[in-house]
C-alpha cells in the first residue's frame, strides 16, 4: 500500500464528519513505483532523436527534451524535500546550469528553460540531445529513488511544503509518479499529432 491518509465520509444528521486513518508510507513500494515510470515512459521516446526532439503539434503545450527536462528537474526538487531541505539544492553542474532559460547546452538543461510555467523554444541548441536528455531523466529517478529508499516510513508522514502547497511527504511522492504519467500521456498524445506509429499493443 502506498500509504497516506484515508478519509472516511459518515453522514450525521445535516453534518457531514470526516475520520481520518492515518496509514504509513512504504518506502519500497513508493520507490519501486517511481522507478516503473522509467520504462513506461521510455516506451513513448521510441522514434524521437537528436532532429525531431523539439518538434511540437499544435494545440499540444511541450515536446520531448522540454518534458524530459522538466521531470527531471522536479524529482530532484522532489528529492531535496525528502531529504529534509527546505530550499532548493544546487544540481550537478554536468547535467544543470541555472541561467536564464537560455544557457542550456546540448549536454545540460539551464533550469529556468524547464522549470514550473517555462514554455519549450524550438531552438534545439537549447537543450541536450536526446540520449543526455534521457540520462539526466534517468538521474533524476535515481536521485529521488534513492532518497525514498533511505527514508522511513515516520518521515514519510511528515508535513512538507511543495510550492503553495502543504503536503506528507510520502504524498508528494505519490504526486511525482503521477506527474510523471501525466507527462507520458502528452508524449503518446504528441506522438499521435506527429503521425508517428503506435508503440503500445
Amino acid at each position: 500500500m502506498l500509504g497516506g491518509l484515508l478519509p472516511v465520509r459518515i453522514a450525521s444528521g445535516a453534518r457531514l464528519i470526516e475520520h481520518r486513518e492515518i496509514l504509513m508510507y512504504d518506502p519500497r513500494t513508493l520507490e519501486s513505483t517511481l522507478r516503473a515510470t522509467s520504462p513506461m515512459l521510455m516506451v513513448f521516446l521510441q522514434g524521437f532523436d537528436d532532429e525531431n526532439r523539439t518538434q511540437q503539434a499544435p494545440g499540444l503545450p511541450n515536446h520531448v527534451s522540454w518534458t524530459l527536462g522538466h521531470l527531471a528537474l522536479t524529482m530532484h526538487r522532489a528529492a531535496d524535500v525528502i531529504a529534509g531541505f527546505n530550499e532548493p539544492q544546487t544540481l550537478p553542474t554536468n547535467d544543470w546550469v541555472h541561467g536564464d532559460g537560455t544557457a542550456g547546452d546540448p549536454s545540460r538543461y539551464d533550469t529556468e528553460s524547464v522549470r514550473l510555467g517555462s514554455r519549450p523554444i524550438s531552438d534545439a541548441g537549447a537543450y541536450p540531445r536526446m540520449r543526455r536528455a534521457v540520462e539526466i531523466f534517468e538521474a533524476g529517478i535515481d536521485r529521488l529513488g534513492s532518497e525514498v529508499a533511505s527514508a522511513s516510513e515516520a518521515s514519510l508522514t511528515r508535513e512538507v511544503r511543495w510550492g503553495s502547497r502543504t503536503l506528507e511527504a510520502g504524498a508528494l511522492v505519490q504526486r511525482v509518479i503521477v506527474h510523471n504519467g501525466v507527462h507520458a500521456g502528452q508524449i503518446a498524445d504528441l506522438r499521435r499529432a506527429l503521425g508517428m506509429p503506435g508503440v503500445i499493443g
